[in-house]
């Protein structure tokens, strides 16, 4: 089958056109005919060898955390899902930059009246989004919630699902002033530019502060993060693009402050709580399709052009959710 994979690890030069074997489908497993790949920045890492030197098939590895297509084959105890299904599936093993991938079935959910080139942006993105806001964040109706990085796929939807959740004001930072003017097209009150945020959101919080902040940056961002916590307020890390190394919170002044830190990761998710991110996957593709989360379309780019979109995202001049359209591309 054509894919795109790396055999070193580097910059986005390393993707490769390939022809490897096709995957076929294990006990639990689903074989899919991939349509579009979505793009996340985690691809990046992948690529980059942030989770370890390739070794797949012929010694390539192909990345791609999302994909959606059709059902083609189906592995034993595999229930609910049908040859010939239109699908979305999360792929914690990545592989999704390649006309077939496989994927455990607990991750994998129909599509209903989505379309394709939209459900492949979900299954990582969206999961992720309700994690970091519920499982993770606890955010209760009536609070205020600050999300980094919010012109991203995961900022953009956090934000709409703060709303439905019952969120009061959602409030963002982006890396550059071009990308404020998205606020409302994004869903936020209002949104800041990153370098000195902090003293923003005090302003436009009356100096109360948020009650949640969703952090995928780190580093300086994640420290002064703590500081626009209200009573109580809650910091939920889940990524480190400012690549900033080892970041520590000192114990006495969250206890002395009210304070707290978690975090959030998908791919230990979806080792030791497989159900609950094909739940979160489930009811994403099922509120986008009925219209009860706004989406914008993504950004759809042929498979072909991985390298680029790759380049593109590392120098932070995306927004939005940008997919690859592998039949085709």
């Amino acid at each position: 089958m054509r894919a795109f994979g790396f055999k070193s690890n580097g910059g986005p030069e390393v993707f490769e056109e390939i022809d490897v074997p096709a995957p076929e489908p294990g006990p639990g497993q689903v074989l899919i005919e991939v349509a579009y790949a979505g793009v996340n920045f985690a691809e990046v890492q992948h690529r980059r060898g942030e989770f370890g030197e390739p070794d797949g098939p012929l010694g390539y590895d192909v990345s791609g955390l999302e994909a959606s297509g059709t059902v083609v084959a189906l592995g034993s105890e595999v229930r609910g899902l049908s040859v010939g299904d239109r699908v979305a599936a999360y792929l914690p093993a990545f592989g999704g930059y390649a006309e077939f991938v496989v994927s455990g079935a607990d991750f994998v959910r129909p599509v209903a009246a989505l379309p394709l080139a939209d459900a492949a942006g979900v299954p990582c993105v969206y999961p992720t989004a309700f994690g970091v806001l519920t499982d993770a964040g606890r955010l209760r109706p009536g609070e205020d919630v600050l999300i980094h990085a919010a012109a991203g796929g995961v900022g953009s939807a956090a934000a709409r699902i703060a709303r439905s959740l019952g969120a009061r004001r959602v409030y963002g930072t982006v890396g550059s002033p071009g990308k404020q003017d998205l606020a409302g097209q994004l869903g936020y009150d209002e949104l800041f530019v990153r370098d000195g945020f902090a003293d923003a959101v005090r302003e436009a919080t009356g100096g109360r502060g948020v009650d949640l902040v969703l952090d995928p940056v780190g580093g300086p961002v994640r420290r002064a993060s703590l500081e626009v916590l209200a009573a109580f307020g809650r910091l939920v890390a889940y990524g480190d693009l400012g690549r900033s190394g080892d970041w520590a919170a000192d114990v006495w002044d969250l206890w002395k402050s009210n304070r707290s830190v978690a975090g959030y990761n998908i791919s230990d998710a979806a080792r030791r709580a497989p159900g609950t991110v094909g739940a979160h996957l489930a009811n994403a593709l099922a509120a986008l399709a009925a219209g009860e989360l706004r989406h914008e379309p993504p950004a759809i780019v042929p498979l072909a052009e991985v390298a680029d979109v790759h380049r593109r995202f590392e120098a932070g001049q995306t927004s939005g959710k940008t997919v690859l359209r592998v039949a085709g591309g």
